[in-house]
């Protein structure tokens, strides 16, 4: 665990090894999640990853969305 001060205008520091680990660059967008225990610290590559997980499993196999948009569609069509 690293201890990092607040200072003025709530600003903290992201120490240059939990940096490193993370790949968080200078510019990066970082996101503060809370977790109802606490505030996390999330790159954005990382949000977007845990998203990616949260919403696997609601994938229905071997089916993309757009194949199935446009059959659909195709379906429709013949129809008129």
């Amino acid at each position: 665990m690293t201890e990092v001060k607040v200072s003025d205008g709530g600003r903290v520091v992201i120490p240059a090894e939990l940096r490193a680990k993370y790949g968080i660059q200078i510019g990066d967008v970082v996101m503060w999640q809370d977790d109802g225990e606490g505030p996390r610290l999330l790159s954005r590559r990382d949000g977007i990853r845990r998203a990616q997980r949260i919403l696997a499993k609601y994938k229905r196999p071997a089916s993309d969305i757009v194949d199935e948009l446009l059959r659909e569609r195709r379906e429709e069509a013949a129809r008129e």
